[in-house]
Parts: structure tokens; sequence; C-alpha cells
């Protein structure tokens, strides 16, 4: 499972770099331009971190920051959409994504925390 995660952050990551480069120029397209390319390829490179983890606390940690990313994502894929920036077909199969990675991220934390609690 852990490769497949890295893989498909990976990807995401690259999803929204698309995305990006879709964008139309403006002030307010190169603000969210900038916001969801932090937050879209963070994704990935904080769960391969976190996959280096040396303790559950720290694996925790980073998976918080990883899952917050890609409901940050999430929210500057809405955005966009409702701008009308990019076709819509676009912007919902990276939201789609993003929406199912955080699902899965939510039940990897809350799994770890109970496995976690259970030793205690």
């Amino acid at each position: 499972m852990e490769n497949n995660l890295k893989l498909r952050t990976k990807q995401f990551s690259l999803m929204i770099l698309e995305i990006v480069d879709l964008l139309p120029s403006s002030v307010s397209t190169k603000l969210i331009s900038y916001q969801i390319a932090k937050s879209g390829t963070s994704v990935g490179a904080n769960y391969r971190a976190s996959c280096r983890e040396r303790s559950d606390n720290e694996f925790i940690s980073k998976m918080n920051i990883v899952l917050e990313e890609s409901d940050e994502s999430m929210f500057w894929l809405e955005i966009i959409k409702e701008k009308n920036w990019i076709k819509s077909e676009v912007i919902e199969k990276a939201w789609k994504e993003a929406n199912e990675l955080t699902s899965i991220f939510v039940t990897i934390l809350k799994n770890t925390k109970n496995r976690v609690n259970s030793k205690n």
C-alpha cells in the first residue's frame, strides 16, 4: 500500500501542476496557482517523508500535515471550479483524487492512533 500511495501522491502532484499550467494569467490566478501548487505537491512530498519516520508519533505528526495539505488542495480546486477558470472535468478529476486521498489519510491516521493508544 505504501508504494501505491507514493505513486498516487506523486501523480496527484503532477495533476495539480498541470492545472496550474492551465490557469489564465491574472493577479488572482497567480495567487491561487501558488497556493495550490504548494499544497498539491506537498501531499506527495510529506507522504514520502512520513514513510521514513522513526516513531509512531513522528508518523502521526507528518501524516496530519499530509491530511491538511490534501484538504487544502480540495479547497483551492473548488475555488478554481467556481471561478470557471478551467473546464470542470479537469478540476473534478483532481478533486475526486484529492477527496479519495484525504479519506485514505484519515483512515491511516485513525488506525495508527488506535494502534498507538491500544499499546498504552
